[in-house]
């Protein structure tokens, strides 16, 4: 015998109504029963952890979101998981006005300063008899690995990882991967610096 969930996503017009019991119509927020009553019995926060007053956690009960330990969400920011997770690490520090929508995957201490975006969605736009506002949209996983700085007014695009330990210098636009131990600049992003394990120096590159 098939799940709820199974018999949701089988049935068009279930679905529909399922999604706008929890989604207002043309909107990205749950709706509030949904952040009572449903959201803290789903989603995991950790000991420690800190959402401030003035966010936007638009986080619903269909993809997951985790907040690890000791981790912090500041003022100003937005989180969506509505097209794909997020999952943000122990002692992890989105600061003031960052934007992060799902799918994101951020490690374990790393500092995110202000006005940061990172999308794990995109909008198609093939067809130019549709507004792009009505077409489908994709989705690849942002990763931040453990103990990276990501500067303020950066902006990371669907689909890429930057590796541990790197730096993400202000306003710099990542559009590829970030290998370990790298430090990025510029629009679009490109490797200045790499770690020098034999001379244990930065070196530029």
């Amino acid at each position: 015998m098939a799940s709820l969930s199974e018999r949701v996503k089988n049935n068009p017009k279930l679905k529909k109504i399922v999604h706008w019991m929890i989604v207002p119509r043309h909107e990205a927020r749950p709706r509030l029963w949904i952040k009572l009553f449903v959201n803290p019995f789903v989603h995991k926060r950790g000991k420690g952890s800190k959402i401030r007053r003035r966010t936007r956690i638009d986080v619903l009960p269909f993809n997951k979101f985790e907040l690890g330990e000791y981790a912090t969400i500041e003022d100003f920011s937005t989180i969506n998981n509505g097209v794909g997770p997020v999952f943000i690490g122990n002692r992890t520090l989105i600061g003031m006005s960052n934007v992060i929508i799902g799918p994101v995957t951020l490690g374990n201490n790393i500092i995110i300063a202000q006005n940061v975006v990172m999308s794990g969605l995109n909008h198609s736009y093939q067809d130019v008899h549709l507004p792009i506002s009505q077409q489908n949209v994709t989705t690849s996983e942002i990763r931040i690995e453990d103990d990276c700085w990501i500067a303020a007014n950066v902006v990371i695009t669907a689909g890429v990882t930057i590796g541990k330990h790197s730096v993400i210098a202000a306003g710099t636009v990542v559009t590829k991967d970030v290998p370990p131990f790298s430090i990025v600049a510029g629009n679009p992003g490109k490797i200045i610096k790499k770690y020098n394990g034999a001379t244990n120096s930065w070196d530029r590159v």
